[in-house]
């Protein structure tokens, strides 16, 4: 059975949350039955199904944000919280 897509906000929604210098913070819940991300109270939260385990939930956030915003994952790079749930990611152009 082949996966559902994600669900996934407008890159241009995506983008209104980072601050000036193209940080964007993040909420990530792992471990979920279906990525997703959504806007909630200005912030991003993102669903992914990988466990947080040898950062593997680090790099399907990665990927899903990639995605959403239209960017190669090389152009996104993770700042703070690589074992937080919080984390902060910088966005290249």
């Amino acid at each position: 059975m082949a996966r559902p897509k994600a669900d996934l906000p407008p890159h241009g929604a995506i983008r209104a949350l980072a601050d000036a210098d193209g940080r964007l913070a993040v909420r990530v819940t792992p471990g979920a039955r279906s990525e997703s991300i959504e806007i909630a109270s200005g912030k991003l939260l993102v669903k992914v199904r990988c466990k947080p385990q040898e950062g593997a939930a680090n790099d399907a956030v990665l990927r899903l944000l990639a995605q959403a915003l239209g960017l190669a994952p090389s152009r996104i790079t993770l700042l703070h919280g690589a074992t937080s749930r919080e984390k902060l990611f910088q966005i290249g152009g």
